[in-house]
């Protein structure tokens, strides 16, 4: 093996699954992420042992807490792993909500094996400053530090600068992360690094472009104004963390806006998801690493994440309760559940109660993985067609539609716009995190932009 050199154990062709080990030398590696395969990429993993060998693993570098990225982690810990865990400041606040929810879930409701796993978390974890540089291995003449920025995805994203040092070779390694699309609510824009010699870009978006701020939010109002007409509910699954908020804060936007006699001023938004109300709590108490639009508004008196109409739902026969009701009676609501690909949560209970009453309609505002019940609702919903949800098979009258434009994901026009940002362009990128016509498309396009700079690259599908 010629170092430096990566090694992927996931996310590189397909979108879930992140995790990706540099190897400096063979005594000295780092695993920027550890997450869960979801939708078909999970269909032939039951088996989430880390099969890999840690012998070398001298910190994991974490770039977000979204379970694609994070869920392997207790089994990292179970295989012996006792380094640190380093990460944003607000992921340090955010990681132990995500992983206790994911234990509970995925593996066991024991409260004690829960609390041992979280403890010995905690215990690794390194809150890591945005811009700071961080050593982790230095010894005979070999180095590694790294350094977080804002990635603008979620609160706390970050994409990870690598400085490795040889004797006889010095590189700057960038892994991406995954970086947030311009303008999105909350999040400053991420910004592109100063240099990088190579770059794991993720192309998650690398054959497409977002609507604009300006027409999400205007499609948005249709959904909403449509909900009240048909006197109907307005079902958005959402991940618990980032998206949740976004849309929280966006409709709080459209509320404002509206007159004094909108019925929109009345409209009840539900989020039902106790561990979305947890994430949204710790969202408010990290207003300094809110964007300026949001300080500003924060600042004249308005309540972005808790206005007046907003109500949550906790414990599990509230949550029948409200399904039961709003499924059967004529009262608009938006409701706000996980998850985000409708593959579990509390969502599925209110597609199976609504999905077969035209007045109500079903939203998706981000990414749907192949084999989720999100992308098959996506797929066959809008022609009348049929989903099966935890075994049974539901016919769809409702309406389904999806807004691109609320993905926390950077569309092609952003990725290229963060390579060629650079003071320093990288010759060599690898695209990760991305279906193979993602990839491909990013590649035509930052080829492209390459040869009309007369610039050398080389970019290579992962």
């Amino acid at each position: 093996m010629s170092y430096p050199k990566v090694v992927h154990h996931g996310g590189a062709e397909g979108v879930t699954g992140s995790c990706h080990q540099l190897f400096l030398s063979e005594a000295c590696s780092v695993l920027v992420d550890c997450g869960l395969f979801q939708g078909d990429e999970a269909r032939d993993r039951e088996d989430l042992t880390i099969e890999f060998d840690l012998t070398s693993v001298k910190a994991v570098v974490i770039s977000h807490v979204h379970i694609d990225h994070v869920g392997r982690l207790p089994y990292l810990l179970a295989a012996g792993y006792k380094g640190p865990i380093i990460c944003s400041e607000p992921s340090a606040m955010l990681l132990p909500l995500v992983i206790e929810d994911a234990l509970e879930i995925g593996f066991t409701r024991d409260k004690r094996l829960i609390e041992r796993v979280l403890k010995q978390l905690t215990s690794q974890l390194v809150a890591l400053p945005y811009k700071q540089w961080h050593g982790i291995y230095d010894e005979g003449g070999v180095s590694l530090r790294v350094k977080l920025q804002r990635a603008g995805h979620i609160l706390g994203s970050a994409y990870v600068e690598c400085d490795l040092q040889r004797p006889d070779h010095a590189e700057r390694v960038v892994f991406s992360g995954d970086l947030g699309a311009s303008w999105s609510p909350l999040l400053p824009a991420p910004r592109s690094p100063y240099r990088a010699d190579t770059l794991f870009l993720e192309s998650t978006y690398g054959d497409k472009c977002h609507e604009n701020r300006r027409l999400r939010s205007a499609a948005l109002l249709q959904h909403l104004q449509r909900c009240i007409e048909r006197e109907g509910c307005l079902l958005i699954p959402a991940f618990s963390i980032g998206r949740t908020q976004e849309l929280l804060y966006e409709i709080e936007h459209l509320i404002h806006k509206a007159g004094a006699d909108s019925p929109l001023k009345q409209l009840e938004v539900i989020v039902d998801s106790p561990l979305a109300a947890r994430f949204t709590e710790v969202y408010r108490k990290l207003k300094p690493f809110w964007d300026a639009e949001a300080r500003r508004r924060l600042g004249s008196g308005r309540h972005p994440l808790n206005f007046e109409t907003l109500y949550t739902v906790d414990d599990h026969g509230e949550h029948l309760q409200t399904v039961d009701y709003l499924s059967q009676y004529r009262r608009p609501a938006v409701v706000i559940a996980a998850s985000g690909m409708a593959a579990g949560g509390r969502i599925v209970n209110y597609l199976k109660a609504c999905l077969g009453d035209k007045r109500h309609q079903v939203l998706f505002v981000g990414y749907q993985a192949g084999g989720t019940p999100g992308a098959a609702l996506l797929k066959y919903g809008p022609r009348g067609g049929w989903v099966e949800l935890e075994g049974e098979r539901y016919d769809v009258r409702a309406q389904v539609a999806a807004l691109s434009g609320y993905s926390a994901h950077a569309d092609q026009a952003d990725l290229v716009r963060f390579v060629l940002g650079m003071r320093h362009l990288p010759e060599k990128i690898s695209l990760i995190h991305g279906d193979t016509p993602a990839r491909s498309g990013l590649k035509q396009v930052l080829e492209a932009e390459y040869a009309q700079r007369g610039l050398p690259v080389s970019v290579q599908l992962a």
